[in-house]
């Protein structure tokens, strides 16, 4: 059968892709269940605004000290149970960061939820990536969307728990209790076998993860071999890593980087933006960073269909020029409603940034299974980490105008890297269809 033919994937994979996705929903849910409680923990634990701030910071400093041990897990026990384990350690951070009684442990809890949240993190992308590599098109910015969901999912059960006067252990352990079991029942659906492991799907649609068969790689538009817009095929990969692929790896961070700086200032600097340099009212104030995340979700679920069909790279690019024209208008000719429009902008321009870095990096030659996707995630995280000091500082010295100039820069950076992803390409045939290749084939 022709691979530019497409076909339906087999149940297997199906199943496969509604646990990825139930996984990127818990984490999503888990800490976003967690964060409209703060000013609650920080009134019962008496904290000054510094001291506060100083122990929040806990949660990516965790990331950041255990990310990359996320490669080394996933080749040992594999992705999907790695993914499992953390996103059910990562509840019991959150519920005993909740249920601290002091300032220590407060902080060592957000440190362990930080870590495990990190190394979940890099687990559902990398089992979500094999996903999309049996389905032969790209499907990674779809469970990047389900997991935007689990934060609004986690966000609102938190309003709802305020409202109704729960108790922050009762409704921490609710939440704990139901995602965690989600993400068990979602690791029986995951895929069998190791990660590096491809396997052929029978004609019933059961695996058979024993056997590993090469498959004829994608071809650019321009007639070049290569990985295709949104997916590759597994290829062999050389035992040394050269000089051009420590360059793409760098560009890969910076792309990735670029996205979380920008999504960082809706998080952090819209609402304060709008309403203390603009003067809006804070009901006004606050859609600023809805218009940010909103966009960004529609922007993954349509990302899937605009890289298989012109590619990673048109699609980086023109989305870094819409956040960097869209912001930069903004900030150039201040008001509210420009302002607004301005974040959106740059949500749904940067939309696939990170699900398109992790991909590249998942594919690049002579690193180990885990590794190009683990640094580009631990890196990642320094620039969420670092971002809002950076802003501060330039806004302390001038304005809050001028400090979020970095959004539109971030834009251009992303226009000027986006060459190191790939472009359109012919769709592979998914794992149903591979055509068979007896001399190629081995048994593990």
């Amino acid at each position: 059968m022709s691979a530019s033919v497409r076909t339906l994937p087999a149940p297997v994979d199906r199943r496969a892709r509604g646990a990825v996705a139930a996984l990127f929903l818990t984490n999503g849910a888990l800490f976003a269940n967690l964060l409209p409680r703060y000013p609650e923990i920080k009134a019962a634990l008496g904290l000054e605004n510094a001291t506060y701030g100083l122990v929040i910071a806990a949660f990516p400093a965790g990331a950041v000290a255990a990310g990359l041990a996320a490669a080394t897990l996933i080749r040992r026990f594999g992705s999907g149970r790695v993914a499992v384990a953390g996103t059910i350690l990562t509840a019991i951070g959150v519920l005993t960061a909740g249920l601290s009684p002091s300032v220590g442990l407060f902080a060592l809890a957000l440190f362990l939820g930080g870590a495990m949240d990190a190394i979940t993190d890099v687990a559902q992308n990398a089992h979500g990536l094999r996903v999309q590599r049996r389905y032969g098109r790209s499907i990674i910015n779809s469970f990047h969307a389900v997991w935007s969901i689990g934060a609004v999912l986690g966000g609102s059960m938190a309003a709802a728990a305020i409202a109704l006067g729960l108790p922050l252990g009762v409704h921490l352990s609710v939440s704990a209790v139901l995602f965690g079991t989600v993400s068990l029942v979602a690791l029986r659906f995951c895929l069998p076998g190791r990660d590096d492991e491809h396997a052929t799907v029978a004609a019933d649609g059961t695996t058979q993860p024993g056997t590993t068969q090469l498959v004829a790689p994608a071809v650019d538009a321009d007639g070049a071999a290569g990985a295709s817009g949104g997916v590759s095929p597994p290829a062999p990969r050389p035992t040394r890593v050269s000089p051009h692929t420590v360059w793409v790896l760098v560009a890969l961070v910076l792309v990735a980087t670029a996205g979380a700086v920008v999504e960082d200032a809706g998080n952090s600097w819209a609402t304060l933006y709008l309403s203390d340099d603009l003067g809006a009212p804070a009901a006004l104030a606050a859609t600023g960073y809805i218009a940010l995340v909103g966009a960004q979700f529609v922007g993954r679920l349509l990302g899937d269909s605009f890289v298989d069909r012109f590619g990673q790279r048109a699609v980086a690019r023109t989305g870094g020029l819409i956040a960097a024209l869209g912001m930069g208008a903004a900030l150039a000719f201040p008001t509210v409603p420009g302002t607004i429009a301005g974040f959106a902008a740059a949500g749904f321009g940067v939309a696939t940034l990170v699900p398109a870095a992790m991909h590249e990096a998942d594919e690049l030659p002579g690193l180990r299974h885990g590794t190009g996707l683990t640094v580009v995630s631990w890196l990642m995280r320094l620039g969420f980490l670092l971002s809002p000091p950076l802003v501060g500082l330039v806004a302390d010295a001038t304005s809050l105008r001028v400090g979020l100039l970095v959004v539109p820069v971030a834009g251009l950076v992303v226009v000027g890297l986006a060459r190191v992803l790939s472009g359109r390409a012919t769709p592979a045939a998914p794992a149903g269809e591979r055509a068979p290749a007896p001399a190629a084939s081995r048994t593990d």
